[in-house]
């Protein structure tokens, strides 16, 4: 890229969700209730941990999962709490790059996470006698540090295309926190090169897991149904794969209504960014225990286990 003379933007203004002071204090009180309400609830991981019947390779890579979820909805939720109060929302382009860092580090760590998660409900239908063997402890934390590695990976190859980029004004940023797709839009420069980088790394990816996805959680319930009985492991692993799907979707379609596309403005982009970001990541954890048996049971013993503790 040529270099040209120009003053470097040392810092983004966001505008956030609402300039309207009363609406802004209704969203900050909506979110921070949410937020503090559900972050508690996420006691997923210590009762995995904690719980001596919650052994297996889907538990640990449940866990793996909450932590993520837990994760990425912090990278944006506590500031946006803040810029609430604050008339002038500015971030700092060390901030910014930051930000978008972590949030496509994780995201994408959660998507390749998922994909190991659907091997092991294969592993678990499809090769019930050799589960143990391939699924073993081994396997299962080699799946998981490749899956952060590849989060890592896609993340620092995005930040590569954006810090090489001019930026000289405006600096203003049509939303609550930084991503690509806003910083791109605002760099001095034709990024159609970058840009089309961007798509094919972080919106291509989606759509074909996406899809690879779904097709692999329609094959195992077709496998459930034609091949087993109405027995309660049935159920129970049919409920596990409707679950996972449920996850699927709820985090790939925000993410390839964002990515997959051009970067240009369209006016259901905060809701489905706040969606993506905030919401979606927080109740994930939530819809794996509502259909499992195994961790509401532990979840309630753990529960029972500190109020005795508080009595005494």
């Amino acid at each position: 890229m040529e270099t040209a003379n120009y003053t470097r933007v040392t810092e983004f203004v966001l505008t956030g969700l609402s300039q309207a002071q009363e609406v802004q204090l209704v969203l900050f009180v909506i979110f921070l209730s949410f937020y503090l309400f559900i972050l508690p609830v996420n006691v997923i991981i210590c009762t995995i941990r904690l719980d001596p019947h919650l052994t297996s390779p889907m538990y640990f890579l449940l866990a793996n999962l909450a932590f993520l979820d837990i994760w990425y909805s912090s990278i944006t939720a506590p500031k946006m709490l803040v810029d609430f109060f604050v008339e002038r929302k500015v971030i700092s382009f060390g901030g910014c790059i930051a930000q978008l860092f972590f949030l496509h580090f994780v995201g994408a760590s959660e998507m390749f996470l998922l994909t190991v998660m659907a091997f092991d409900r294969y592993a678990a239908i499809c090769r019930p006698l050799h589960y143990a063997t391939i699924m073993n402890r081994r396997l299962c934390c080699i799946l998981v540090a490749f899956s952060w590695m590849g989060g890592f990976i896609h993340s620092t190859i995005q930040v590569a295309l954006i810090v090489r980029l001019p930026f000289c004004g405006p600096n203003e940023l049509d939303s609550y926190f930084c991503d690509i797709t806003q910083v791109v839009r605002i760099a001095c420069a034709n990024t159609f090169p970058e840009e089309l980088v961007m798509i094919f790394s972080s919106g291509l990816i989606s759509v074909v897991c996406f899809i690879a996805l779904l097709m692999s959680y329609a094959f195992l319930l077709v496998m459930l149904k034609k091949h087993s009985g109405s027995g309660e492991s049935t159920s129970r692993a049919m409920s596990t794969c409707y679950s996972h799907i449920t996850i699927v979707v709820l985090m790939f379609g925000p993410s390839i209504y964002i990515y997959a596309r051009p970067f240009d403005s369209f006016s259901p982009d905060k809701v489905v960014s706040v969606f993506h970001t905030v919401i979606f990541p927080l109740l994930n954890p939530i819809i794996y225990t509502l259909r499992n048996k195994e961790v509401k049971m532990a979840m309630r013993k753990l529960v029972n286990r500190y109020i005795l503790c508080k009595e005494k």
